[in-house]
């Protein structure tokens, strides 16, 4: 989760970092390589992107969510808290 504008700029940096790896990547591998490798690749990127556009999106006065799974707010409801 990005708590602020500098670990932002880093999330940012690090996404086109991959999408430049991925760029030089679909021209030197092979299509078999490619296929392996991109695919953690992408799904990194997409993790990242999801985070900056969640960060992107929270109004600057507001609080950063908590990570409360589901479970634990399940839980907590049925034991009565």
């Amino acid at each position: 989760m990005i708590q602020n504008d500098k670990e932002l700029k880093v999330s940012q940096e690090r996404i086109a970092y991959f999408q430049d790896l991925l760029l030089q990547l679909r021209v030197k591998a092979t299509p078999e390589e490619f296929a392996l490798i991109s695919t953690g690749y992408r799904t990194e990127i997409l993790k990242m992107q999801d985070e900056v556009l969640e960060y992107l999106t929270r109004h600057s006065c507001e609080p950063i969510p908590t990570n409360t799974t589901a479970a634990e707010i399940s839980g907590a409801s049925t034991n009565g808290n």
